[in-house]
């Protein structure tokens, strides 16, 4: 196994120029991914760049005309705990319950979690369903590129060489909407997802004004399931309505065998899953009060 040098950085420049400097360096904040994948060799830096003492890289900022900003190190435990993010973005408080043991929601951040680009990454489909944008530094300056393309492959994202994600921004959320995310796994929230689903509705006058469902774990990257979107966008969000979106949400999944489920497997339960993610998300929208304890109760599945 292959040594590495340990370097910190308390600026976002100071970090840019030193990976703009040294090549072969890892970002680490809260480090859950990077130390797993170099003791299974798959990542061999020459040195690891701590960002955890760059003020301005964490916290919760949420207006509601501009919507909430998540600097890159924000814990997954705080997206749990965050009382704002319950309230106007409850599916990713529901992703982030749903994410390992509270252990490693107290270490793991969500810009790690983002970067990692895993398709069964946790907060990723809530994320996605709520059209975050990514906001980065570099040697080139500031920029901003949607989440839909910032994943681009199983570990593989829009960062450019020298490049740091600083920070993540959802737009408000409309009006009478609902949300919520599930999580398919073989022993709770412990266990890497097989299938995660995230639908948030908004309601206007009865009928949906607007709709975004994003799917995890069934294709190279979380994607959007825009044909469910599309089938329920302006109609009202009735039981056969919701069931044959459902179905739309499955046939755009692309699943693979791994070992953590076969492909005909994860195909065959996108459908029920997302099904449930609709109808509570519309029944949120339509005025109905479920407590977070409740709301995480749905969002892992563990017994199909």
């Amino acid at each position: 196994m292959n040594r590495f040098d340990y370097r910190e950085a308390h600026t976002i420049d100071e970090a840019v120029e030193t990976l703009s400097r040294d090549e072969g360096g890892r970002i680490v904040a809260g480090a859950t991914d990077v130390l797993i994948r170099w003791r299974q060799g798959v990542w061999q830096p020459r040195y690891v760049l701590n960002i955890k003492r760059i003020e301005g890289l964490d916290g919760v900022q949420y207006d509601p005309a501009e919507g909430l900003r998540l600097g890159a190190l924000t814990k997954v435990r705080t997206l749990e705990q965050h009382p704002l993010i319950r309230q106007h973005y409850p599916a990713l408080a529901q992703a982030a319950a749903a994410f390992a043991g509270v252990q490693i929601r107290n270490l793991a951040t969500v810009g790690g979690n983002v970067c990692n680009a895993s398709p069964a990454g946790d907060t990723l489909p809530a994320l996605l369903a709520y059209d975050a944008v990514c906001h980065m530094k570099g040697p080139d300056g500031a920029r901003a590129v949607p989440l839909a393309d910032f994943l681009q492959g199983p570990s593989q994202t829009a960062l450019r060489p020298a490049e740091l994600l600083v920070a993540l921004r959802l737009p408000p959320s409309l009006p009478h909407t609902g949300a919520l995310y599930i999580k398919h796994s073989p022993r709770h929230s412990m266990d890497i997802s097989t299938v995660g689903v995230a639908a948030v509705m908004s309601l206007e006058g009865g009928v949906c004004r607007q709709v975004r469902m994003a799917l995890g774990a069934v294709a190279p990257t979380v994607i959007r399931a825009a044909e469910a979107e599309a089938l329920l966008t302006g109609q009202a969000p009735e039981a056969a309505r919701l069931q044959q979106a459902a179905q739309a949400a499955a046939a755009a999944a692309r699943p693979i065998d791994d070992i953590r489920g076969a492909a005909a497997h994860r195909r065959a339960i996108v459908a029920p899953l997302a099904q449930r993610a609709l109808t509570y998300a519309a029944h949120m929208a339509q005025g109905a009060e479920l407590s977070f304890e409740t709301q995480r109760g749905l969002a892992v599945e563990t017994v199909f």
